[in-house]
């Protein structure tokens, strides 16, 4: 019987998908690429980009060193400030997850973003002047800032591209955060190469380049439209949701949106934001809680960052010269941007769970693979070509769903009110999970060797099967129909069928642009 109500459901909403059209605007798209150009793939290029000039960084802190204290620097403190300068970057990403809350509650979606472009220049401008400063202080400082440019961009995007897309191109929309980070990584890879900024004269700049996409999204995005969604349900400004829904679809009837939004408000509990604590002990988001923290867990502890602690050597092995390393490498940057843009084009089509499950299993069975190899990489001289082609694999597979869905999948399945306190919980497993791995893999490499992978082994089958058996679809969904799907094991009351449409007819805005029932539940607060 469920079965047969999901198909029903699923037709009447592809059906009153092609009634209202579903051409995509050119206001849609630039707010996508445009928001993402400014954030996301300032975060991807933040991963890469301090690999090429990582020799002539260090042989300015030395030279630092020596001016201010007359003797070479230690080499363990050579170490150390290095591993400093890139560790912290995921500090900086902690501080600006627990910022983003508080600061998207007074500013906005849009707004958010904008604010954020200054901690891009900001950092831009310490790490280019640092050298001239002669302060590898500066450096660190920067990389701190950049760390929390990129913690706010990873909540406040994938939260406004969530809520300016309609439910039938929401995961398309929302992919545009995984693509630009897969591109700002090749990005790096490129523009670190030998012949273009990769020198020892030249290597600031690949810092300065920092501040053009933020500057970039600081003259487009002030045009675009701000979350229709915050516009009516927390700013209670119908006109100027009515404005931003008419100008992202590209129509000017857009009361169903409007009446859609209405519904989702008399729905919840509170129209206000929700606190991190409130979220914590609400029932009726206890397991979409469960499934994102595990999924964001999933997606820094499927082992992706240790890859590349093995990709030079095993070029190195298949008796690539050291000179040609950065050339190959690009391969993985290559893959990563196709495989980001692939699964943006598919995952209406095919949906975001079988995405996610495909992509953990793929993981799994690659590094099993991979690990075989490895222990082979020596007595076979074909080997390592065999390792490196499961290591694009592993990318590939990778970029396919959990590179991205685990940002749409935060903002899909919380309604209005708790889904700044969830971007915030899901953000900090996010960055606690990056900081670990890079804590503690160096360490079971050390004590595993070529069996290390087998970790991630099991990461991603445990992963594969928890979303196997508890994430519904969210495909072409409303949030009230997501939450709805969730009621039963939160065991929650769920409405009759007839009470949701009978919601929607009924709820109307009062002249100030308030629901009437939302203004009795704001006067009981």
């Amino acid at each position: 019987m469920d079965q047969e109500k999901d198909v029903q459901d699923d037709h009447k909403m592809s059906n009153s998908g092609k009634s209202s059209g579903k051409r995509i605007t050119a206001c849609l798209i630039s707010a996508a690429f445009f928001g993402a150009l400014g954030s996301s793939f300032l975060y991807g290029y933040n991963l890469s980009v301090v690999n090429a000039p990582a020799g002539f960084i260090k042989a300015f802190y030395n030279k630092t060193w020596v001016e201010r204290y007359r003797e070479p620097i230690p080499a363990g403190t050579t170490t150390l400030l290095w591993s400093f300068t890139v560790s912290i970057f995921a500090i900086g990403g902690l501080l600006g997850t627990f910022s983003v809350s508080f600061i998207i509650k007074a500013l906005g979606r849009k707004g958010t973003l904008l604010l954020n472009n200054t901690f891009a220049v900001a950092a831009a401008l310490l790490l280019s002047l640092g050298k001239m400063s002669k302060s590898f202080e500066m450096l660190i400082i920067g990389r701190i800032i950049i760390g929390v440019n990129s913690g706010i961009a990873l909540s406040a995007l994938p939260m406004y591209l969530g809520e300016i897309s309609p439910r039938h191109i929401r995961g398309f929309i929302g992919q545009f955060n995984s693509i630009l980070i897969c591109l700002g990584v090749f990005t790096g890879q490129v523009l670190g190469l030998p012949e273009l900024l990769g020198q020892e004269s030249r290597w600031i700049y690949l810092f300065s380049f920092l501040a053009f996409p933020a500057v970039l999204q600081l003259f487009v995005l002030p045009f675009l439209p701000e979350s229709p969604r915050y516009l009516l349900m927390e700013r209670r400004d119908e006109a100027g949701a009515e404005r931003a829904f008419q100008r992202f679809l590209g129509k000017e009837d857009v009361s169903q949106e409007l009446e859609e939004v209405h519904a989702e408000a008399r729905a919840q509990d509170n129209l206000h934001a929700a606190s991190v604590l409130q979220l914590l002990r609400s029932p009726a988001v206890r397991w979409q809680l469960i499934t994102i923290v595990i999924t964001m867990a999933c997606y820094q502890l499927c082992g992706l960052n240790a890859i590349w602690y093995y990709t030079n050597g095993i070029l190195k092995a298949a008796g690539f010269a050291e000179n040609i390393l950065p050339y190959i490498t690009l391969t993985t940057g290559a893959i990563e941007t196709l495989a980001a843009i692939v699964s943006g084009l598919v995952i209406e089509r095919i949906g975001r769970k079988p995405l996610l499950i495909f992509g953990f299993s793929s993981m799994a069975v690659f590094f099993s693979l991979l690990t075989v190899f490895l222990n082979f990489q020596d007595s076979v001289s074909w080997m390592p070509y065999l390792s490196y082609i499961c290591i694009l694999a592993v990318i590939a597979a990778f970029c396919s769903g959990p590179g991205g869905i685990p940002f749409v999948l935060t903002g899909e399945l919380f309604e209005q009110s708790y889904r700044p306190a969830a971007f915030m919980i899901a953000g900090t497993v996010n960055w606690l999970s990056n900081f670990a791995v890079g804590l503690l893999f160096p360490i079971i490499q050390e004590k595993l060797q070529t069996f290390a992978f087998l970790v991630f082994v099991v990461v991603c089958t445990l992963g594969s099967i928890f979303l196997c058996l508890f994430l519904p679809e969210t495909k072409n969904k409303t949030f009230m129909d997501i939450s709805q799907s969730f009621a039963k094991i939160n065991k929650i009351p769920i409405p009759p069928s007839g009470q949701e449409m009978e919601l929607v007819l009924s709820v109307k805005p009062d002249m100030n642009g308030k629901a009437p029932d939302a203004a009795k539940m704001e006067s009981s607060f």
